[in-house]
């Protein structure tokens, strides 16, 4: 499944709701189905699906989806299943079916309880080192490391990412996401993959010279991380990648292109299964001594070839207001995004 949070862009909906930011939905050819009227829909005949706390008993955002965990993702499968054969029922049934058009995206998972970014594409790290002249650090290879990132500077596809006014040196960074779908603690890497609800495109917008300023510092990367990360277009379920998965357990890795575009011109060029260290790794790593929870986001890091700094000012100058940037990485979708100037004493539209 393809699941997405969507505002209708004429704030028409059948009945009030307690979330106007966003409301889960899944897609379906070129509709977007809302979750809980596809739940109380296919409920009349086949799926009951556990309360989550909502007044209406069902889940109404991403999160809730997510904290009611794997068996209410099943459950949500099989109404999917049969809303896409019976087409002609899910169109007529009110408030259930809207089109692309009708729609707006948010970034999928609205206010994720953490975002912790990794380090674990081997090529980027090798490369931008070597633009310092620095060679590549031997303790790199002993175990994947992170960052925390900003949960309330979130943007998803299409949605205009403004300037950091305090930068000249604003990069991209092409990555691929996942979501945690269940709670767990010292997870082991090879039980890992049943603790992921999904996979995304990531964009890790970048700062350069505020991050290169406060690293000498041997703190960060804190403000040059801190004002935009792009998610979206949609989380995208395990079993639809099930035929690009290479390995398994700790050693999970999927065969997908991953490709880069500033105004049209392609920069980057990768394939999400030469990650060095997977997503099943990071977890266990991420886990260790903490409790992660449902809507939890854990970044690869930058790909090979996936961001300016490492592709040097020689083959693309640094980012500005009017360029139209295009993460894409085969099956999960296309992340668009174009920057803008950001508005003298506002504050930027990240959630």
């Amino acid at each position: 499944m393809k699941l997405v949070t969507y505002v209708h862009r004429h704030g028409h909906t059948s009945y009030p709701s307690p979330h106007p930011e966003g409301r889960a939905g899944i897609l379906l050819n070129d509709l977007v189905l809302d979750l809980a009227t596809l739940i109380r829909w296919d409920a009349r005949t086949a799926t009951a699906i556990p309360p989550a706390g909502d007044e209406r008993g069902v889940p109404i955002t991403m999160l809730d989806l997510l904290r009611l965990g794997p068996d209410a993702m099943e459950e949500v499968r099989g109404a999917y299943a049969v809303a896409a054969r019976r087409l002609v029922e899910v169109r007529a049934e009110p408030g259930l079916a809207h089109t692309r058009g009708e729609v707006t995206l948010r970034t999928p998972v609205l206010d994720p309880p953490t975002i912790r970014d990794f380090y674990a594409f081997e090529q980027h790290v090798k490369a931008a080192r070597a633009r310092r002249g620095a060679g590549m650090i031997p303790e790199w290879y002993e175990l994947p490391v992170f960052y925390f990132s900003n949960t309330a500077a979130l943007f998803g596809t299409d949605e205009a990412v403004p300037y950091p006014a305090a930068s000249a040196e604003l990069d991209f960074e092409l990555e691929m996401a996942c979501v945690i779908g269940r709670e767990g603690s010292d997870i082991p890497a090879d039980e890992a993959p049943d603790y992921i609800a999904g996979y995304m495109v990531m964009n890790d917008w970048s700062a350069r010279d505020l991050q290169r300023a406060e690293m000498k510092m041997s703190l960060g990367p804190a403000k040059g991380k801190d004002f935009a990360t792009s998610l979206g277009p949609w989380l995208v379920t395990p079993d639809e990648l099930a035929d690009r998965r290479v390995g398994s357990g700790k050693d999970e890795r999927y065969d997908l292109a991953m490709t880069g575009r500033i105004n049209g011109d392609q920069l980057t060029s990768d394939n999400a299964k030469t990650i060095h260290f997977t997503f099943p790794q990071m977890i266990e790593r991420a886990s260790q001594h903490v409790r992660l929870r449902p809507g939890d986001i854990i970044g690869s890091g930058t790909c090979g070839t996936g961001c300016i700094l490492e592709l040097g000012t020689e083959r693309h100058r640094w980012l500005r207001p009017g360029d139209v940037v295009e993460m894409e990485i085969e099956r999960l979708g296309l992340l668009r995004n174009t920057i803008v100037e950001r508005q003298t004493g506002g504050e930027g539209k990240g959630r």
